[in-house]
């Protein structure tokens, strides 16, 4: 029995870690798609993870982020569960793609810049609000 409790008592403390390890993007897709599967479910964390962390992308996303937490209760989960629809992925070059996108929820068409810098894709999240034109 002293056993089970103590094996019991590591597997809940190792359950219990509120760390969450998010993967490194493989390419400017997988970048982009957590990066807004994030903002849609309000882990802000993990959409930041995926972020070029620059000052203007930080302020856009806490301006995303306070958008989110004003929205009421259903609101939020609409966007919890909402689908991500790709519509266009454009590679500029070998380093820079445009993801065009809405989602299931909004139908607001949208789109992003990843750029791969330091071998590491992000998203440049202040593309989104200097380049309206959106396809």
């Amino acid at each position: 029995m002293r056993k089970f409790f103590v094996f019991s008592l590591v597997l809940f403390a190792s359950c219990s870690n509120n760390q969450v390890t998010y993967l490194k993007a493989e390419n400017a897709f997988d970048a982009g798609r957590e990066f807004v599967d994030g903002t849609l479910k309000g882990d802000f964390k993990k959409s930041a993870f995926y972020m070029l962390a620059d000052s203007v992308n930080q302020q856009f996303l806490k301006v995303q982020e306070k958008e989110f937490r004003l929205k009421d209760k259903e609101g939020r989960q609409q966007l919890r569960t909402a689908s991500i629809n790709i519509q266009l992925v454009e590679d500029l070059d070998s380093t820079t793609s445009i993801i065009h996108y809405n989602n299931s929820f909004d139908k607001i068409k949208q789109s992003i810049k990843v750029i791969k810098q330091n071998n590491i894709w992000l998203v440049d999240y202040k593309y989104s609000f200097q380049n309206k034109s959106v396809h």
